[in-house]
């Protein structure tokens, strides 16, 4: 199936998201769709797969024009979309989730669906439990669900965004490869949305280029780097800076911890974070290192051992009593924890104060949010609704919410799904914070981020922590021998 776009069109207010894009996707190819945090990336993709109404140009299916009102009628025409952040309820289990892709009429029995989810399922080698709830899977198992919800319901066009965000190194190889079989082998059109330079190499047969909402260049896979860097940024980056800082007294302390949960238990945790330092959480998703960071906070139930702020037994306590301690906690789930979808910029920011009168002048509460919009450099205006910016925008106004003086930030992906320029922003601000004398701990996927960014690193693996490493004293190859659980000395 053969898919046009010519000069769509799509306006926030002011915000020009897509500015008269036209590109086309071929049968049997993966076509990449590369631009940094903010070009119109997922705006583009929304208006192809139905999300939003284009306020200009014309889609084109097989040389006909349609257009689509909603998402139904976009995957009746065999275009379909897999979000950033997976669209499913995770309190049902994964045969429910499967059955309610399907409309009413059409909707197999649970017999059938099963047959039909165990098939799909062992085509491409994914293995999800029907019985198990959403809940217990990881970021990469919501994915292959959700794809195999759009290839029952017969999308010849699947779009991925951002796709590779918060999964494990070998889930993305198995979505890589199953990418590849459904263009090169079924003849479907793929379209990868990333700003991940060196994944668009390895995977796509051609890119198109966004800047600012345009079309800023064409090109056939392999392409060279610097070629796509300047397309997309229009200038090459500098390196990230980092000073130098001294850790200071003991923040962070826990004492032989046990964290229980559904599918693991982490046990016997003993570590000490120091103010100003920087500690990186490592490991293949649902080792334990989401466990052990919400235990900190909290936001877990500890069985046994004790958490310690500044000294003051939390152990137990709900996250509020460490909120006020001075530690704050910024989620992987953007919308889905850190932020309240259908609020405004103005009405986050608004109730984000402490301290403030009984009752909101909200006047003075728009000339604050615009303040706040224009030092985080976030891609919006006060009124502006937090679904509607990108997530790299998202991530912005989490970090504009944060309240100063920190002792501890925890962090899950701070980085996710951001391009280079916006990460180095991101980390500018966290390592102004460090220079303060706030502690961080963050989880990332990224071997770079975690040995570029942090003093030491700690490794998960299957429940269990390992004693920290000097980033500096630390390679890539170790850190991945010890992420599969390997001894880096004997390999084995």
């Amino acid at each position: 199936m053969r898919v046009e776009l010519i000069d769509i069109r799509k306006y926030f207010g002011p915000v020009r998201a897509n500015d008269g894009v036209s590109m086309t996707l071929e049968p049997g190819t993966i076509h990449g769709l590369l631009g940094e945090n903010g070009a119109g990336k997922t705006t583009l993709m929304k208006c192809l797969s139905g999300y939003l109404l284009p306020d200009g140009g014309i889609i084109k299916v097989d040389g006909r024009s349609v257009s689509f009102s909603s998402p139904d009628e976009a995957i009746r025409r065999g275009i379909g979309m897999l979000h950033q952040d997976p669209l499913d309820f995770p309190q049902m289990r994964v045969l429910d989730n499967f059955l309610l892709a399907f409309d009413r009429r059409m909707i197999p029995d649970r017999r059938r669906g099963r047959a039909m989810l165990r098939e799909l399922g062992a085509r491409f080698q994914f293995d999800l439990d029907p019985d198990a709830e959403v809940t217990s899977l990881t970021i990469g198992e919501r994915q292959q669900l959700e794809i195999l919800r759009l290839l029952a319901l017969g999308a010849q066009v699947i779009i991925l965004d951002e796709p590779t965000t918060g999964i494990s190194a070998p889930q993305k190889e198995q979505l890589f490869e199953t990418l590849r079989r459904l263009a090169e082998e079924e003849g479907r059109s793929v379209v990868f949305v990333s700003h991940k330079l060196e994944e668009v190499e390895e995977l796509c047969h051609r890119v198109t280029v966004l800047r600012h909402g345009k079309v800023t260049g064409e090109a056939e896979m392999p392409c060279p780097v610097d070629r796509l860097v300047e397309m997309m940024f229009g200038r090459s980056l500098p390196p990230a800076e980092r000073v130098p800082v001294e850790p200071g007294p003991v923040v962070l302390r826990l004492e032989g911890v046990t964290i229980p949960s559904y599918r693991l238990i982490v046990e016997g945790v003993n570590l000490e974070v120091r103010a100003g330092e920087v500690v990186g959480l490592a490991g293949l998703e649902g080792s334990g290192q989401r466990l052990f960071l919400r235990a900190c906070a909290g936001l877990e139930r500890v069985a046994s051992g004790r958490i310690l702020l500044d000294g003051r037994d939390l152990t137990g306590a709900p996250y509020r009593r460490f909120l006020e301690a001075g530690l704050a906690y910024m989620p992987a789930g953007r919308l889905e924890e850190g932020l309240v979808g259908g609020l405004t910029l103005t009405e986050h920011f608004a109730l984000a104060e402490r301290g403030g009168p009984f009752f909101i002048d909200w006047a003075v509460a728009r000339e604050r949010a615009a303040e706040r919009i224009r030092h985080f450099n976030i891609v919006g205006q006060p009124d502006t609704s937090v679904e509607a910016l990108s997530g790299g925008n998202q991530q912005r106004v989490l970090l504009a919410l944060l309240p100063p003086n920190l002792r501890l930030l925890l962090m899950e992906h701070p980085t996710r799904g951001l391009d280079v320029e916006s990460a180095n922003w991101i980390w500018q601000q966290l390592l102004a914070r460090r220079e303060e004398g706030t502690a961080i701990v963050f989880i990332s996927a990224d071997l770079d981020e975690l040995l570029e960014r942090s003093d030491r690193i700690v490794v998960f693996f299957g429940g269990r922590m390992m004693p920290p490493l000097a980033a500096r004293e630390t390679t890539v190859e170790q850190l991945g021998y010890l992420i599969a659980g390997k001894d880096v000395k004997r390999g084995a």
